[in-house]
């Protein structure tokens, strides 16, 4: 039978992608600042876990305005894919890429006059951890007044990874990959008759995630023979369609492999036999207004298998 290709709508992905919560005012030209508010901020020091290094930076904003004032943040983070949270504060938005790393704009909060308020900024580095420290250099904070079209102040910050024995002492630098190793493996399906006399059958899949370079998810786009749809994953912590879906359990370590279950389906009238080839392609999902990210070796991100009915015997 024929196959029939779909193609995911990286808007709809990119627009879940992108939110945290909630839309924030961006920051204009970031080098502008207009005064009256400051902020000051320590050295981002990220300890090693067992997946990855996490770490959270205080940044001090001071109100030297006569009146209370709104702030808002905007974060440019150290590494890809890093920022996590923001305490006190609220919605925050993926504004733009400097150097593939994020540019966010979160709220900040109202601060009295002459009051300081401090922000802990949490950030997460999804990297293998080493047993020597590392530096990341090119974070930044502005403060920017609610309402104004330009930053009040601004600094920047040192990211420090702590090595696996303790050490902060003569850091390399930290090189994070830009393109995905990602691959993906299947096998031919058989789709089994149903008491309704539908068609049902389930297929194991391995993706695996080669490096660090950054993404939030990794989508699946389905192309199957006519009839045949996407029914289900297991387990499933995210929406499935016909034509695509997520990979179960969130972002992924350096060489992490992660197995589960696809069921696939076709309605009440399709024939037992071979019902043809499908196909399984894997990429990345990162920045909303940018493409997927390029593939060190796309060969591997996609999987071709058989799709066969049977007749309950």
């Amino acid at each position: 039978m024929t196959t029939r290709t779909t193609r995911v709508a990286t808007a709809l992905l990119g627009g879940a992608a992108a939110l945290l919560t909630l839309a924030a005012p961006a920051a204009a030209a970031p080098d502008a600042t207009s005064g009256g508010i400051d902020v000051t901020a320590q050295r981002l020091v990220l300890e090693p876990t067992d997946q990855g290094y996490v770490g959270t930076l205080a940044a001090t904003v001071t109100n030297r305005k006569p009146t209370a004032t709104s702030v808002n943040l905007v974060i440019t983070e150290p590494a890809s894919a890093s920022f996590a949270t923001i305490e006190p504060g609220g919605a925050c938005l993926y504004d733009r890429l400097v150097e593939n790393r994020l540019v966010i704009s979160c709220m900040g909060d109202q601060i009295e006059a002459g009051r300081s308020t401090t922000f802990r900024l949490g950030f997460h580095v999804w990297t293998t951890t080493r047993d020597y420290p590392m530096v990341a250099d090119g974070g930044r904070i502005e403060v920017v007044p609610a309402g104004a079209d330009r930053a009040a102040d601004a600094t920047g910050f040192t990211t420090l990874f702590r090595s696996t024995t303790g050490s902060l002492r003569k850091p390399r630098p930290y090189v994070q990959a830009t393109e995905t190793d990602l691959s993906i493996r299947g096998g031919a399906v058989t789709l089994n008759r149903q008491p309704d006399g539908s068609l049902l059958g389930r297929m194991p899949v391995t993706v695996r995630y080669g490096n660090d370079a950054p993404t939030f998810s990794l989508n699946v786009e389905a192309a199957l023979p006519s009839g045949v749809d996407v029914h289900h994953i297991e387990p499933q912590d995210m929406p499935s369609f016909p034509n695509w879906f997520t990979v179960p359990g969130g972002r992924f370590m350096p060489g992490e492999e992660r197995t589960f279950d696809v069921f696939l389906s076709a309605p009440v009238g399709t024939p037992a036999g071979e019902l043809g080839t499908g196909t399984f392609t894997v990429a990345g999902s990162y920045f909303w207004a940018a493409d997927p990210p390029q593939d060190v070796d796309p060969a591997d991100n996609s999987t071709s298998f058989a799709v066969t009915a049977v007749d309950a015997s």
